[in-house]
């Protein structure tokens, strides 16, 4: 079975260009599956400066909610899946049961050839959020980290653009 990894950290922390790097370690050519949408202009600046820092090894492929499709449809080649928490956010949004599509992709993440290197935000580290939308978010992210991060063989918290490995530690276990 494929390796997979998770990058999590906070916002602008480098988790993404970390897992850039960690996908191409693979070797290229090399599928960049992107969950975010261009909703407006700032946040099609986001997605433009993404862009910019990828080679011609990269190929992108947009899945704002399938990302299990994507990963079958992209398995041979490494694969970086940016974002969980974007993805999840789209699911919300979409009225989707984020509980079972998370569930869909630790099953596919566990019968993947090629590796996979996905991406997603620390967001538990604030204050609790005033609005329900806000809270139901936060949780969400957090229960789909775990799930994600569980199925993973390595996962990295970054930190002002450095990765620190969290898993596998052999220093310590509950």
């Amino acid at each position: 079975m494929g390796k997979s990894i998770l990058v999590t950290g906070g916002a602008r922390s480098g988790k993404s260009a970390i897992a850039e790097r960690l996908t191409l370690q693979f070797g290229g050519p090399v599928a960049y599956i992107a969950t975010a949408q261009a909703w407006d202009d700032e946040m099609a600046e986001r997605i433009a400066e993404h862009q910019a820092r990828r080679g011609p090894e990269w190929r992108t492929v947009n899945a704002p909610l399938d990302v299990v499709g994507a990963l079958w449809r992209t398995d041979g080649v490494p694969r970086l899946l940016d974002c969980l928490t974007m993805w999840l956010s789209n699911l919300i949004h979409d009225e989707r049961d984020w509980r079972a599509e998370g569930a869909a992709l630790v099953a596919a993440l566990a019968e993947q050839s090629a590796p996979v290197v996905l991406v997603t935000n620390e967001v538990g580290g604030g204050i609790v959020p005033e609005n329900a939308l806000a809270r139901e978010f936060r949780d969400a992210a957090g229960v789909l980290n775990q799930m994600v991060a569980a199925q993973c063989d390595t996962l990295y918290l970054a930190v002002a653009g450095h990765p620190l490995k969290v898993k596998p530690n052999d220093d310590f276990a509950i």
